[in-house]
């Protein structure tokens, strides 16, 4: 059996050289496949989330990789229907968004798959394609708009009505098939597509989309949209890029040659005036009818281009995405988000930013204008008002009630993963400043809950938690709280604040990857259940591993003594345990390992 990275190593081999792929199908009896998509996905938050069957990673083997396997060899598998529920829709929280809930095994076989087709397939990807790929995010997308959109004089906002609900199976097989020639394998992928779903434990056929919640759906919904980047970049860039450079502005040069005559005759006066009324006027022409240029961006199915020329033209490009859309890949544009806006007086709203292109004449860097034309990102006016909303009522910070019975570590801790999160992905903005007003609102919530729960005035807590701390840009004020863990052990912190508002060039903040691009040597967890023993009782007879939500549960308020298993995985720090099934079992019951070593685990762990 070869090993997961030579076996992914020769497929995106395949995947350079544009060959197509054979013979995929039997890679899924590969084991060390799956311990490799074990290992990514057990410290998903979703992956104790039961499905229909109740089926969690809790009781993970090697037997049920075998019996998952066999299945797979014999061509008997079944894709469970996925339960369905409703969340908040990002951005809205008076509208939901349908997310499915798969059962453990099948997110682990389609954790198996999209290792697969993502070795084939991101090697050969639009390098102008951002969403779910390695080392790419929302923020390179952004960051390659500001250095190569200069100039730009429209832009086409993209928005794809229900995309991943309206993927269409038919299209989407058709497209598997022209490079992957394997029928087994695109018929489970076909079989998960229509696997369905359970509503109200009501089942609904799926007759398009791409399973929402799916490890799978990110990996096919950008095989299918890589059509819409293919055909931009073979069709669109080809038939509207055009010219070298602009030709020179004719008012602009004539100004220029009056200045210089005027500079050598020594009239300073008539020179300065003629200097400032060429500085208004553009050096080459905006409307030269033999310079086009298109750019295109798109993050899953948030798309955006970039068009220097007439309006005129740029509502031909909009109608011909459009027709492609509807006819190649059976999807519609919403036409009441899909806008053609002037790049200078509005701004494009991408990935959460306003987009503009910046004009100032006074702007100067040595003797040009150094803002004309560029590509500027910024907070929308609206977002801090939004995020401020939370933390207010009546027009004022207010308390959060929630939070009352939380430690002052937990709410400082909280305030401070909301604050940092929505400052760190607005880092590129220009105008990131604007979010000082949120700090406020959000520092006067949390000192006001503290206050109410220590009975007391905000501006003691401030006093008692206030704090210095350095950074880049020099030292900040925050508030920080710590709890000792004893004299050997360093202190935990929690802090709010001091992070510097100021615009970050380079920052980057791409997709979450679960592992490392290092695909491989086995994890830690993979090591130790292929170890065969129960790090209970020693036992190798039915090993399986343990697995909790997070290591905070193991600290229950109420519970009178710790059992062994939990002192063991507290002092490991690990939200694993491998056990055999008797004491697998002994743990859900709330029963001691019945094992002899008993003893000396209490004394182990607690000498420990």
């Amino acid at each position: 059996m070869q090993s997961a990275e030579t076996v992914l190593d020769v497929i995106r081999d395949r995947g350079k050289r544009g060959l197509p792929l054979e013979r995929i199908y039997r890679q899924l009896f590969n084991r060390d496949l799956f311990l490799v998509a074990y290992g990514r996905i057990y410290r998903n938050n979703g992956a104790m989330t039961p499905g229909v069957t109740g089926e969690t990673v809790d009781g993970m083997s090697m037997v049920k990789i075998d019996a998952i396997i066999e299945r797979l060899r014999s061509e008997s598998y079944r894709w469970t229907p996925v339960k369905r529920v409703y969340i908040e829709k990002k951005g809205d929280s008076k509208k939901k968004r349908p997310l499915g809930l798969p059962t453990w095994s099948d997110k682990l076989v389609a954790e198996v798959v999209r290792l697969l087709l993502e070795a084939y397939y991101d090697v050969q990807f639009s390098g102008r394609s951002h969403g779910f790929r390695p080392g790419r995010g929302c923020h390179t997308a952004l960051q390659e708009v500001v250095k190569s959109w200069t100039g730009t004089r429209w832009f086409i906002e993209g928005d794809i009505s229900d995309c991943f609900g309206s993927l269409d199976h038919e299209v989407m097989l058709m497209i598997l098939r022209e490079k992957i020639h394997d029928g087994r394998f695109v018929e489970l992928i076909h079989c998960m597509l229509r696997a369905g779903y359970l509503e109200d434990w009501q089942w609904n056929a799926t007759l398009s989309g791409a399973p929402q919640g799916g490890v799978v759906s990110p990996v096919l919904s950008n095989i299918y949209l890589d059509r819409l980047d293919r055909f931009v970049e073979q069709e669109l860039l080809s038939d509207y890029n055009r010219g070298k450079q602009r030709r020179h502005h004719a008012e602009y040069h004539r100004l220029d040659a009056r200045m210089w005559r005027a500079v050598a005759r020594g009239d300073k006066e008539a020179a300065r005036e003629l200097r400032l009324k060429r500085r208004s006027l553009p050096s080459l022409d905006p409307h030269d009818p033999g310079f086009r240029r298109l750019r295109y961006i798109r993050y899953a199915d948030d798309w955006l281009l970039g068009f220097a020329g007439p309006k005129n033209e740029a509502e031909e490009i909009k109608s011909r995405v459009k027709e492609f859309l509807y006819a190649d890949l059976k999807l519609s544009l919403s036409e009441p988000k899909t806008l053609i806006t002037h790049a200078s007086s509005q701004a494009a709203r991408f990935l959460g930013y306003e987009v503009k292109a910046q004009r100032c004449d006074t702007k100067l860097t040595g003797p040009r204008r150094s803002a004309n034309g560029i590509i500027g990102l910024f907070v929308p006016q609206e977002l801090v008002r939004q995020r401020c909303s939370p933390y207010m009522r009546n027009g004022k910070p207010y308390q959060r009630g929630v939070l009352l019975h939380d430690s002052d570590f937990s709410i400082v801790a909280a305030y401070q993963a909301e604050y940092r999160g929505l400052v760190q992905y607005y880092l590129l903005a220009q105008d990131v400043s604007r979010l000082s007003r949120l700090r406020w609102v959000m520092e006067s919530s949390m000192l006001k809950t503290l206050a109410s729960k220590h009975r007391t005035s905000a501006t003691r807590m401030a006093q008692k938690y206030k704090a210095v701390v350095a950074s880049p840009d020099g030292p900040r004020t925050c508030f920080e709280v710590r709890v000792s863990r004893g004299a050997d052990k360093k202190p935990l912190v929690a802090r709010f604040g001091g992070i510097p508002l100021k615009r970050q060039r380079m920052a980057e903040v791409t997709d979450k990857e679960p592992l490392p691009m290092t695909y491989f040597g086995r994890n830690e967890l993979a090591k130790r259940l292929l170890a065969d023993t129960c790090e209970m009782c020693g036992s190798a007879e039915k090993v399986e591993v343990h697995h909790i939500r997070k290591l905070a549960d193991l600290n229950k308020p109420g519970r009178p003594a710790r059992p062994v298993w939990a002192l063991i995985m507290a002092s490991r720090r690990r939200k694993t345990l491998v056990v055999c099934q008797a004491c697998h079992h002994g743990i859900h019951a709330g029963r001691a390992p019945s094992s002899t070593r008993r003893e000396s685990l209490e004394s182990g762990v607690l000498g420990n």
